[in-house]
């Protein structure tokens, strides 16, 4: 009798993606179980990993065909590098990224590394799925004629810079010229749950 894992390692060895496994990456423990149950009632085989060096590992071993990856990562760690970790491995995994902290620059960013969707949180498994299967562009998306918001505008900078210090508030606070808590209370009022 062939046991999965003598199953994954025969399809390893004749270099057959498994293309109903799916790579969680995600540092926030009970959100990866429930959204983990839930592709698995879905019939997708889940691997789990809080951060780059345990993706990494899980690939030693595994070849998912997609992947979920959370923005921001155990030790204040960005998942683009995640991301772009994955995309060089396998260029035809379908990668979606989630984050609590949306921002053009990091939407941009995600999917030039590899990524074929970004999702903000609060996204469930259906939002997930239908991002899978929604890989190429859409011309006829509908353009909005409003113009982005001075708070928008700000939101955008302030996750830029945070991103460009791997989200130390510190440091992004100090770029940015003003106080911490001022930083902190403004994360806290625009933060996705």
């Amino acid at each position: 009798m062939t046991t999965e894992q003598d199953l994954d390692e025969r399809l390893l060895d004749e270099g057959i993606r498994n293309e109903r496994t799916l790579l969680l990456v995600e540092d926030d423990a009970a959100f990866a179980r429930t959204l983990g149950r839930s592709f698995e009632r879905r019939g997708y085989r889940v691997l789990f990993a809080e951060n780059v060096d345990e993706a990494s590992a899980a690939l030693i071993d595994h070849s998912p065909g997609y992947a979920v990856v959370d923005l921001k990562l155990k030790g204040n760690s960005s998942g683009l590098a995640c991301v772009q970790m994955l995309h060089q491995h396998d260029p035809d995994m379908l990668i979606v990224v989630l984050t609590g902290f949306a921002s053009i620059n990091t939407a941009v960013e995600a999917i030039k590394l590899g990524a074929c969707q970004y999702l903000a949180k609060p996204s469930n498994t259906d939002d997930i799925e239908a991002a899978f299967e929604h890989v190429a562009g859409a011309a006829e998306l509908e353009l909005t004629s409003r113009a982005t918001s001075v708070k928008t505008l700000e939101w955008e900078h302030i996750h830029a810079v945070l991103a460009e210090t791997d989200f130390n508030i510190s440091e992004a606070a100090r770029r940015l010229g003003m106080h911490r808590r001022t930083l902190a209370r403004k994360l806290e009022k625009q933060r996705v749950k």
